[in-house]
């Protein structure tokens, strides 16, 4: 009888285990993966890590640029993309997709300059889509000395380095570009890809970030952690109130601070060339985009609650990756747009 009872609790205690392990496996069976945006790539790692350690639940994410992640996601090869470029609301109903932000950043020019640390020189929005049209082509050319007294300039040829595929990044770069210079925006315009006046090409914000460390003369644009992880001297920029202000969360978010989100069918904006004295004016937000019908519900509220966390208690990440989170009243409004629009 003692042996009979040992083995029944033996089988009791073997159902208890697997009955707690299948429910383990299955509140987290719901696969989430994600691709788009190098831009955002640091903060969604360290989100996901983060995450990963509080629930169990894994997130994948591919930083393969911001078209790329409109094109998986448009195509329901993802979970959800992540962009840059937010997707104009006619677009979004066309794709069956809703879109909401997750998180504001900077885009930062980048220099390699023998002698020339970070912040140490300024430049302006005419000035960056002159060289970058290849009308400057020297860094001791007097427009550029001009705004640099008691900087030394070498003699030196600039080689401009831009993305080669379709990149958000590069969407606030040239949309920066487009409204500092008429030349520009007559010329060239804005939009994920361009056709690059001249320079050479690169992928992602890692690829440009690698080449401007290796390449002596070189000018590209990177989202600020990316200068920060490399140690790649970035610049000052003038804004619309002409103060030159150098990138940090601070002047990201008095830009993100100019923003009005009321009023903005699936939250449409763009923050470039943003109002106030201490603005930065390349900042960018990111943007996810899922399924306003997911074919896999369980994989639709598995993303959703990852990004509820992300955007509730997931804030000393974006802090510590010197991005700026959004304000709470936002989002409430993401959270209420949710309901409204994602089943």
């Amino acid at each position: 009888m003692k042996t009979r009872l040992t083995i029944s609790k033996r089988l009791l205690v073997a159902v208890v285990f697997c009955v707690s392990a299948c429910h383990a496996v299955a509140a987290f069976s719901a696969e989430i993966t994600g691709a788009g945006s190098t831009f955002v790539y640091p903060l969604l790692l360290k989100w996901a890590a983060t995450y990963h350690t509080k629930t169990g639940q894994r997130v994948d994410y591919q930083p393969t640029g911001s078209g790329n992640g409109v094109r998986q996601i448009k195509a329901a090869r993802v979970t959800f993309g992540a962009s840059d470029m937010p997707l104009a609301p006619d677009e979004l109903r066309a794709a069956g997709l809703a879109q909401f932000p997750v998180v504001i950043g900077g885009v930062v020019p980048v220099v390699n300059l023998p002698g020339v640390g970070a912040g140490q020189i300024r430049l302006s929005g005419p000035l960056l889509a002159d060289i970058y049209l290849g009308k400057i082509v020297n860094w001791n050319d007097p427009a550029i000395v001009s705004l640099n007294p008691g900087v030394t300039l070498p003699n030196l040829k600039i080689v401009v380095v831009h993305r080669n595929e379709s990149s958000g990044t590069t969407f606030n770069w040239v949309s920066f570009l487009s409204q500092s210079s008429a030349s520009w925006k007559g010329s060239v315009g804005a939009g994920t890809t361009v056709k690059w006046p001249t320079g050479v090409g690169a992928t992602g914000n890692d690829g440009v970030a690698t080449y401007i460390r290796n390449v002596e003369g070189s000018i590209g644009y990177v989202e600020l952690t990316y200068a920060l992880q490399r140690n790649l001297a970035y610049t000052a920029v003038q804004n619309r109130s002409g103060a030159f202000v150098q990138p940090s969360r601070a002047t990201f978010s008095a830009a993100a601070a100019a923003a009005d989100w009321n009023d903005r069918p699936d939250f449409y904006q763009i923050v470039t060339d943003a109002p106030g004295e201490n603005a930065w004016p390349i900042a960018g937000v990111v943007f996810v985009l899922v399924p306003r019908e997911a074919k896999d519900p369980a994989a639709s509220k598995a993303v959703l609650d990852f990004f509820r966390w992300a955007l509730n208690e997931g804030q000393a990440d974006a802090d510590a990756e010197h991005y700026v989170s959004l304000p709470a009243a936002l989002v409430k409004q993401i959270e209420a747009y949710w309901s409204q629009n994602i089943k």
